[in-house]
């Protein structure tokens, strides 16, 4: 959508203002807005994910970066110590090369490393692995609560099965 003022630009900036319930829409690019006096407070703010990494990673200089380097995507090479200094990944099979190293930054973001939102409407062979793998997670934290050491081993081999499983799965 070009620029409603010069007919020149890309539009970048999407005013909305409503006024006595009436809305006016203004498409802008960027020179434009700011000669009417609009700016984003966060323009020249860089998002700073490569911080935020490190600062949830939490690395212990020797043991852990070494850990880090040796982290390698068999598809694209890079170091997991790489992806936390660029804050993005070089290709789809990052995720699970280094899912191990980014569980617990997902559950400290999120509380979880598991997605409990709805699921696409697929073929539900795909869907039994991934409600196995609640289900045992769900029994294995119960068995450890309960201090039942030796069925809260067998719940975890069988969890390590299923996640190896998939993985062979997702690398067909």
């Amino acid at each position: 959508m070009l620029c409603q003022d010069c007919n020149e630009h890309e539009a970048t900036v999407h005013l909305t203002q409503i006024i006595n319930n009436e809305k006016t829409v203004l498409s802008l690019c960027k020179d434009c807005a700011a000669k009417k006096g609009f700016h984003s407070p966060l323009d020249n703010v860089p998002f700073p994910l490569s911080e935020i990494l490190s600062g949830l990673v939490q690395l212990d200089h020797t043991e852990r970066k070494k850990a880090d380097e040796d982290i390698r995507c068999p598809n694209c090479e890079l170091t997991f110590e790489k992806f936390i200094q660029q804050g993005r990944f070089g290709c789809g099979e990052c995720y699970r090369a280094f899912r191990s190293r980014l569980e617990p930054i997902m559950r400290k973001i999120h509380g979880s490393s598991l997605h409990k939102g709805k699921l696409p409407v697929s073929d539900s062979n795909e869907i039994l692995p991934i409600k196995e793998e609640e289900r045992l997670e769900k029994e294995l934290k119960k068995a450890v609560e309960t201090e039942d050491f030796e069925r809260a081993a067998d719940l975890r081999d069988k969890l390590l099965a299923i996640r190896g499983e998939q993985m062979v799965q997702d690398s067909k």
